[in-house]
């Protein structure tokens, strides 16, 4: 299916933050673009907006002055629905309520032509449901920018239960000419981003609920060791902790109430408080000129073990071993047992997996990281049972490999690892369900919500056991349905798994 033709009008409605991006990205396209909104004098100014940004990026030399007046003169508002009837594409971005939004796209089904596309900007609503009363659904809809939308990358194209694959096809080709990266998917609660993100946000909410570590040590740990651009804390401060809040009731309410995506009574709060981060001046955080941003709780200095045996294959942390030997460390390994760095008191070290640290004699458990190496953070969980010398032979360790030390209560799965861990379970779930493809996942999340990986990624990255071996020891631990492994991260693992003993069945000449 070929894109929409530069020479075709696109229309927005709506002329607000969104509406103008929208606009900006179609206008210096190629396409004629007509700004509509029920407020005259917004529709007006949202113009304005729109050709002084073209200007400002002429007069910076980002655009070629002869392209930029060009695109001036291609943009204009429109004081009716009527003068809409010539486009081949209408992209709504009004408010985000279902009755406001069906009647328009009635309105606007009386205007066009029956060969044009409607599209909705919703980032919560159902496309499915919006389309319901439509003459002709099969051409509508979702086209789900990122703010600010002329400089995000992704467009999430959202097909409703009747949206016809043709015009799906075509609105993803359209977006694609116009220099941004589509990604296709059904129409789920939260489409992609919004849905696979909660855990994102949740872990961190839950660690801290279950006094584990304060949000500044939660986000930190998250940036330095798991690899993620900004914290959960710091990030929802910046969104609004009531936006936030509400697209995580939505996609709760939308999933019929699943312990998977159970908002929490933490941010609940904060939003009853009116703490609703920086617009406020308050959220997780202070914000003002005179705000004290808190440290994230760091361990003091500890001297580190002279030698240490590694027990077992370490998987995603087998790293350690070079690095260890690198910091004048000595190491001795042994493939029997494990898998766990003995240290000299003999206490072990241990990756984190969803179980706790009072349930073995002396072990300290540490969080995953996204790169050992690379990583400038490291966080510990012990219990109160947890030998001193064991927890000081810890912290010295990675304080020798020039990371510093986080120490955390004695939380299952730590910070770094239960997340990844949930990510990967949802995505598994969502590929499983049709809701889109790991692939389109995997660019959705880095390019939406700047992943250091997509949980895709991760999964081959950790083995194909890891992750719902950890939240299988975390549903055991915390029982109710939110840790409990999805069936298809199981069978994802089955799978594999059962290639694995017919290739090892076949090496070794025997048959059962």
């Amino acid at each position: 299916m070929t894109a929409i033709e530069r020479s075709r009008t696109v229309a927005v409605v709506g002329a607000g933050t969104m509406g103008q991006g929208i606009a900006q990205v179609a206008l210096l396209a190629g396409h004629r673009v007509l700004i509509y909104d029920i407020d005259a004098a917004l529709a007006a100014d949202g113009v304005v907006m729109v050709q002084d940004r073209v200007e400002r990026m002429a007069a910076k030399g980002r655009l070629d002055r002869a392209e930029a007046e060009d695109a001036i003169g291609r943009i204009g508002s429109a004081g009716a629905l009527a003068d809409l009837a010539g486009a081949a594409l209408v992209i709504e971005a009004v408010v985000e309520n279902v009755t406001v939004k069906q009647s328009l796209f009635a309105a606007l089904e009386e205007v066009v032509s029956p060969n044009a596309l409607l599209a909705t900007n919703t980032s919560s609503l159902s496309v499915t449901e919006l389309a319901a009363g439509l003459a002709h659904p099969g051409r509508f809809l979702g086209l789900h920018f990122f703010n600010p939308a002329p400089l995000l990358p992704l467009v999430e194209v959202i097909s409703g239960f009747a949206t016809d694959p043709a015009a799906a096809e075509r609105a993803y080709a359209t977006v694609l000419g116009w220099g941004k990266t589509p990604v296709r998917c059904a129409d789920t609660p939260g489409f992609i981003v919004n849905r696979i993100a909660r855990p994102f946000y949740a872990e961190a909410f839950s660690v801290y609920e279950e006094q584990g570590a304060d949000p500044a040590t939660i986000d930190a740990v998250l940036r330095e060791s798991g690899g993620f651009k900004m914290g959960p804390f710091q990030l929802t401060d910046l969104i609004g902790q009531d936006v936030n809040e509400a697209v995580t009731r939505s996609v709760w309410e939308s999933f019929f109430r699943s312990p998977k995506f159970t908002p929490s009574l933490a941010q609940r709060r904060l939003v009853q408080s009116g703490r609703l981060g920086r617009k406020s001046g308050h959220g997780w955080f202070p914000y003002g000129q005179d705000a004290a941003v808190p440290p994230p709780h760091t361990a003091a200095p500890e001297d580190a073990p002279d030698k240490v045996t590694i027990v077992g294959d370490l998987g995603p942390a087998a790293e350690l071993a070079d690095l260890l030997e690198e910091a004048g460390i000595a190491v001795d390994a042994t493939g029997h047992g494990g898998p766990y760095i003995q240290l000299p008191g003999e206490g072990q070290l241990v990756l984190a997996d969803g179980k706790t640290s009072v349930e073995f004699a002396d072990v300290v458990y540490f969080d995953l990281a996204l790169d050992y190496r690379g990583a400038t953070r490291i966080a510990l969980s012990a219990s109160e049972d947890t030998s001193e010398r064991t927890l000081a032979e810890a912290v010295g360790l990675f304080q020798k490999l020039g990371k510093k030390v986080s120490v955390i209560g004695d939380v299952p799965g730590m910070i770094v690892a239960r997340t990844v861990a949930m990510l990967i379970d949802l995505t598994a779930d969502a590929v499983a369900r049709g809701a889109a493809t790991a692939e389109d996942i995997d660019t959705a999340m880095k390019l939406g919500v700047n992943y250091p990986l997509g949980p895709a990624e991760w999964h081959d990255r950790l083995g194909r056991d890891w992750a719902y071996d950890l939240l299988h020891h975390l549903d055991e631990r915390c029982p109710g349905g939110r840790y409990a492994p999805s069936l298809a991260l199981f069978k994802l693992g089955y799978a594999a798994g059962e290639e694995d003993e017919t290739d090892e069945t076949d090496e070794a000449g025997e048959t059962e």
